[in-house]
C-alpha cells in the first residue's frame, strides 16, 4: 500500500467582474478495492454552494454554484489516498476471452453497447484501416497480444503533446498529424477497440510518476477495455504500458469529452478571454 497526496489548483482571472454559472467538478478519486480516500478537502473562492452528485457511471461530481459577480475563481482540491494497486501484471483472463475475438456473455452484452459504439463514426473505415498491420479480420490471435500491440504501435507512432485547446482530437487527426495529448492517444485506442468490438471507455486521472513519458503532466488521461474474467483493465498509450499502481482514476465515461476536472461557464464579456491557470502536484507520502 502506498499514501499518496494529490493537490489539484485551478484558477482564473477575468478581465472585469462577470457572473459565475454553475461549474461541475471532476476531482475526487474514485474509490473502490484498490482505492480508499483518506482525506478530501476543497478550497474555493468567491462564496459558494456545494452539492455533490453520483452520474450514471459512478463518479463523484461536485456541483458548485455562486451569487454575486466576481473577477477570480480559485478551486483547489487536496486528497490523500491509499494506493492498493500491486505491481503490474497481464490479467488473467476468462477461458472464453483469451483468444480474439470472441463474444461477451449475453447478460452482460446489453449494458456494453454503449462502450462499442464509435463517437467518431466518420472515422472508422480509417481507423479499421489503420489497425489491419495489427490484426485482420477473421484471424484469431492472443486477446492481450492484440491489446498490447495496439498500445505499443499507438505509444511509437504518436507523439506526446501537451494541448491547452479543449476537447480531443478525432482518430483521424491524430493519425495525420502524428501527435496528440494523453486525451487524444486514448481517444484513437478506444476508437481501435470499438471498431473491432471491443467495450471500452474513457478515464480522467492522476499519474503519480512520469518516468515513462518524458515532461507528463500529472493530469493525465488513459483507456480501459472490458474484459471477461478480470473487468476493466486499463492501457495507457501516452507511455505504451498498462494501468497500475501509478494511476488514481478520477471519472470514466464512454466518450472523452464528457469528464473535464473544471467545467463551467459565466455571464460576461466573450473578449479578452479570462487568464487560467492550472497546477498539480501528485507526490508519494
Amino acid at each position: 500500500m502506498q499514501r499518496i497526496k494529490i493537490t489539484h489548483s485551478t484558477r482564473y482571472r477575468y478581465p472585469e467582474k462577470v457572473q459565475f454559472l454553475e461549474h461541475k467538478l471532476h476531482l475526487r478519486p474514485r474509490e473502490g478495492h484498490d482505492i480508499r480516500i483518506e482525506t478530501s478537502g476543497l478550497r474555493i473562492t468567491p462564496d459558494y454552494r456545494i452539492s455533490w452528485q453520483r452520474d450514471v457511471y459512478g463518479n463523484s461530481v461536485a456541483i458548485i454554484t455562486f451569487d454575486g459577480v466576481h473577477q477570480n475563481l480559485e478551486l483547489v482540491s487536496t486528497v490523500v489516498v491509499e494506493h492498493y494497486e500491486g505491481p503490474v501484471a497481464s490479467p488473467a483472463l476468462a477461458a472464453q476471452a483469451r483468444q480474439f475475438p470472441f463474444t461477451y456473455d449475453p447478460m452482460e452484452q446489453i449494458d456494453l453497447v454503449p462502450y462499442q459504439t464509435a463517437v467518431f463514426g466518420a472515422d472508422r473505415a480509417h481507423v479499421e484501416g489503420w489497425i489491419r498491420d495489427i490484426w485482420q479480420p477473421g484471424s484469431v490471435t492472443d486477446t492481450m497480444d492484440f491489446l498490447d500491440a495496439l498500445n505499443q504501435r499507438i505509444a511509437s507512432e504518436i507523439t506526446y503533446i501537451v494541448r491547452d485547446e479543449p476537447g480531443v482530437q478525432s482518430p483521424a487527426r491524430t493519425m495525420s498529424r502524428g501527435k496528440g495529448s494523453c486525451r487524444d492517444v486514448a481517444t484513437l485506442f478506444i476508437e481501435a477497440c470499438r471498431s473491432c468490438g471491443l467495450a471500452s471507455r474513457f478515464v480522467s486521472g492522476y499519474l503519480v510518476s512520469s518516468a515513462a513519458v518524458e515532461d507528463l503532466a500529472t493530469t493525465h488521461a488513459w483507456a480501459e477495455v472490458y474484459l471477461p474474467g478480470t473487468g476493466w483493465r486499463g492501457f495507457d498509450s501516452t507511455g505504451g504500458q498498462l494501468v497500475g499502481g501509478d494511476h488514481i482514476a478520477v471519472a470514466v465515461h464512454r466518450h472523452p469529452e464528457a469528464i473535464p476536472p473544471v467545467s463551467g461557464s459565466f455571464i460576461g464579456p466573450a473578449e479578452p478571454k479570462p487568464l487560467m491557470e492550472v497546477q498539480v502536484q501528485v507526490q508519494r507520502l
